[in-house]
């Protein structure tokens, strides 16, 4: 299985260049599927999720796919993600989009389709894969509130593949409560480890293998 698990999407080049060595061939000669489920639950101004997928169908693709994970039968969602070379999730509320892949039954045939596909996640795309993606790390993180409005009070991990958490947006001018103290402070809660990430931060995991690329900052809290 390979993942690029982005905190702001393909922003720079080197992330680009990361996902065009994972893939193997031009992006021309390749088909992305972009998720925007996590999206939906967001309100206010949606002009983020416009921008990143402008981002992404620039790159030039085969084929680019848009899906949503609710409303349609299941094996039509699967399969349209098995039509694609690279699965795109895009961000929001990680809550939403993990209660939508477990609701409609999506866990076995997503990761079955990840056997031989790249998959990218911006932000709450990247953070579904966390074992610790629960109610107990929802309180350590402070984001009990994405959880609650969803008129939820527990969430279940959908794959549960890797042992740290993923905390997206470290030093972002959107998100400026995301300093090193506000890091601190989770860090000094939690009893698992957390990669924080700045919006030009990855991580890489190939074949079970891990690293960071960046041309930003990004920290890890083991």
């Amino acid at each position: 299985m390979n993942f690029l698990l982005t905190a702001g999407g393909l922003r720079n080049e080197t992330l680009r260049d990361a996902l065009r060595d994972m893939l193997g061939k031009p992006f021309g000669s390749a088909n992305v599927v972009f998720v925007p489920t996590a999206s939906v639950a967001e309100p206010g101004d949606h002009g983020w999720v416009v921008r990143d997928m402008s981002r992404l169908y620039g790159l030039g693709w085969r084929e680019f796919d848009v899906l949503e994970l609710n409303g349609l039968p299941p094996q039509m969602v699967l399969d349209r993600l098995l039509h694609a070379d690279v699965i795109y999730v895009e961000g929001g509320n990680h809550y939403h989009l993990a209660r939508s892949i477990t609701g409609n039954g999506l866990a076995d045939g997503v990761l079955e389709a990840l056997e031989s596909r790249v998959y990218v996640g911006m932000s709450a795309g990247s953070m579904i894969f966390s074992s610790h993606l629960t109610e107990h790390s929802a309180d350590v993180i402070g984001d009990s509130a994405d959880l609650h409005v969803l008129g939820a009070t527990t969430v279940e991990p959908p794959f549960g593949l890797f042992d740290w958490y993923l905390k997206p947006h470290l030093y972002s001018p959107d998100f400026p409560e995301r300093d090193d103290a506000w890091a601190d402070r989770i860090a000094e809660r939690a009893d698992f480890p957390i990669y924080f990430l700045d919006d030009e931060t990855a991580v890489r995991v190939r074949d079970g293998e891990v690293d960071v690329i960046s041309e930003g900052r990004w920290r890890f809290h083991p």
